[in-house]
């Protein structure tokens, strides 16, 4: 029997470092509403959809750098904020959404929510787990900078995934006699940017029976000393190689996984000189591309998705529950850093 939902990613163009919050908030809001008139039930902002990406910069004055960061658990409620849930729940439309979160006790957090519109309440909260970059700046002055680990602490909420209410008719509930996998309220998970490209949280989600997964980004087009370089390459070209592994990490991770997945990029030239990719995208449980966006400024894309089509890989290829051997996974756990077998003599 179908389960059908209607999903958008809401691609957004720079916002800039000299950009007021009510400014990005009406963008945000334009974008909310035309995802709406395509029916749209569920929509993905980027990562630090508020702000420009800050982590870029070295920020002297602790009163600056708390401007860019929100209370977590306020958002629904907070001055800052506040205007995109009430339309959400106005319009009856699911929002997950990335930010930058400050806890009471004052750690920071690269964080994401999911807003269920029936509940009319935040569901779900997500902190990145993968920190890119490092606490100090590179001392090429011209470096692409990423000091997320300055200003963040790693996530520790795990990958836990969670059903969202609301989203498909007639589906099974706690006691309902139609039991069952595949059955109830879509399984859903959260990512962020860097997040993607490593398979553990897939793979945990997966095991959650994951059906969506959603990923917001900000991913720079050209930084050589942060990723490094196999060889010299133009800033075009880097870009070319950005965009292809963001849908290869998507694509494939969304068939070994037998879900759908659904990234939103913040693009564009952030800030008067930083790029960063666009290539916004929903993607099947086979690994095909069913949308993407066509540039790199504001843009919903949108697909309806069949949660159904998660069902073969997961009972046949993916079928964990018979082919996994976890008896020889033992390495994944134990060991972080790459520790390669003794020299031959």
């Amino acid at each position: 029997m179908p389960r059908t939902i209607k999903i958008a990613a809401a691609q957004m163009g720079p916002v800039h470092i000299t950009s007021p919050r009510t400014e990005v908030i009406t963008r945000m809001l334009s974008l909310l509403h035309s995802a709406s008139s395509l029916g749209a039930q569920l929509v993905l902002f980027p990562e630090t959809a508020f702000t420009t990406f800050f982590p870029r910069h070295l920020i002297a004055s602790q009163a600056s750098l708390d401007s860019y960061f929100e209370h977590g658990d306020n958002l629904p409620s907070s001055p800052n904020t506040k205007p995109l849930f009430d339309a959400a729940k106005e319009l009856g439309i699911d929002i997950s959404v990335g930010f930058a979160e400050r806890t009471e006790e004052g750690e920071g957090y690269n964080a994401s929510v999911y807003f269920s519109a029936e509940k009319g309440a935040v569901i779900a909260k997500y902190r990145k787990v993968h920190l890119p970059g490092s606490k100090e700046p590179f001392e090429n002055p011209d470096a692409v900078n990423q000091l997320e680990k300055r200003y963040f602490q790693p996530g520790n909420l795990g990958f836990k995934a969670f059903r969202t209410p609301g989203l498909v008719a007639g589906a099974a509930k706690k006691g309902s006699e139609e039991l069952g996998a595949g059955k109830g309220d879509p399984i859903m998970g959260m990512m962020i940017c860097n997040d993607r490209r490593w398979a553990e949280g897939w793979r945990i989600y997966g095991m959650q029976g994951v059906e969506v997964v959603l990923c917001g980004y900000n991913t720079a087009g050209f930084a050589p000393d942060l990723w490094g370089t196999r060889k010299v390459m133009t800033p075009e070209e880097a870009e070319v190689d950005a965009v292809f592994h963001h849908k290869l990490v998507m694509q494939s991770n969304s068939y070994m996984n037998s879900c759908f997945s659904v990234s939103a990029a913040k693009a564009g030239l952030e800030d008067g000189k930083y790029d960063l990719i666009g290539g916004s995208c929903i993607t099947s449980p086979e690994g095909h591309v069913l949308a993407e966006a066509k540039g790199k400024g504001d843009e919903i894309v949108f697909a309806e998705i069949d949660l159904e089509d998660c069902r073969q890989g997961k009972e046949k290829t993916f079928d964990f529950e018979r082919h996994r051997r976890i008896d020889q996974y033992g390495l994944i756990t134990e060991q972080t850093g790459v520790v390669e077998p003794e020299l031959l003599p």
